[in-house]
């Protein structure tokens, strides 16, 4: 018989692969932690002895509960998780764990996110469990009450629509971050010409409360109003992959201290947020881009 200390720390073995497994299915680190809670609930009242595979049990459990979560998403027309429950990178803390390691290095963002929300329930619990987790089309079946060959029809029909849908959000993020580099040249260079030219009329400035205690001059509406602010300034701020999207950041001793968030519509700079609160740093992935590296800056 599985002690229950014993069991807890083989749960805690496969805990970052669960974590893993329902954040792609669910695209929120909240709701896969309520996922994973759910499964050590589950494996609590379950007879453990009786378990060949503990991980394989696991997986299967957690992907039931993410496809009944989907389910109920869909029938409340839930389309996405609220903006402030997104979080499409781990924290740089996190990367220790081979599992999460692997949602930082792979690239998992907002953009493969909002694709996979287009899916089905059934089709993004096949896309997910078999082409990024390998689980064989006979495990994920029963998962979805099919046949192995209906599974595998959803999958592919899964793996269409993401390859399709990536390519257009892929075009749009290089476009976002043209937009920035031309800003960011616009603003070092003192062109103040430019600087309103890539600046939507009504363009804002919005800081966070950390952001204001360090000085930022916030809120602020009005392209030219912006401009001014950004006139020749901006130098020592570099760019840099922020959750997978261009922005610009600011860091100090190696450790990053405020990040430029940049909301781009139409080919314009439309709205700049500063975010200098330390446990929202730390829960970005941030990727400096200038000075010919490409260092990871972890805000942990």
């Amino acid at each position: 018989m599985k002690e229950p200390g014993g069991l807890a720390a083989e749960f805690e073995l496969n805990r970052p692969r669960l974590r893993g497994v329902a954040y792609r299915m669910l695209g929120s680190m909240s709701a896969a932690d309520d996922a994973v809670q759910e499964s050590w609930l589950r494996l609590s009242r379950a007879d453990a002895d009786q378990i060949e595979n503990l991980g394989g049990w696991l997986t299967t459990v957690v992907s039931r509960v993410c496809l009944d979560t989907l389910r109920a998403r869909r029938s409340h027309r839930e389309v996405a998780m609220p903006p402030e429950d997104v979080e499409p990178w781990l924290p740089a803390s996190a990367a220790n764990a081979l599992e999460d390691q692997a949602l930082v290095d792979d690239a998992v963002g907002q953009a493969l996110l909002i694709v996979l929300d287009r899916l089905t329930p059934a089709e993004r619990v096949a896309f997910v469990l078999h082409d990024v987790f390998a689980v064989p089309f006979s495990e994920i079946a029963p998962i979805l009450e099919r046949s192995p060959t209906a599974t595998r029809q959803l999958a592919s029909r899964a793996r269409r629509r993401v390859r399709g849908g990536s390519a257009t959000l892929d075009a749009d993020a290089r476009r976002r971050g043209e937009v920035v580099r031309a800003f960011l040249a616009a603003s070092r260079g003192g062109d103040f010409s430019a600087l309103l030219a890539v600046l939507d009329p009504g363009a804002t400035l919005r800081a966070d409360a950390a952001a204001i205690d360090m000085g930022a001059t916030a809120p602020l509406e009005g392209a030219s109003d912006v401009a001014e602010l950004f006139f020749g300034g901006a130098r020592a701020a570099r760019l840099a992959l922020i959750n997978g999207e261009v922005g610009l950041l600011w860091q100090q001793g190696g450790r990053p201290r405020v990040a430029f968030l940049f909301t781009v519509t139409a080919n314009r700079v439309s709205g700049i947020d500063l975010v200098a609160d330390e446990a929202r740093l730390g829960a970005m992935d941030l990727v400096v881009l200038e000075r010919g590296s490409s260092e990871r800056a972890g805000g942990g």
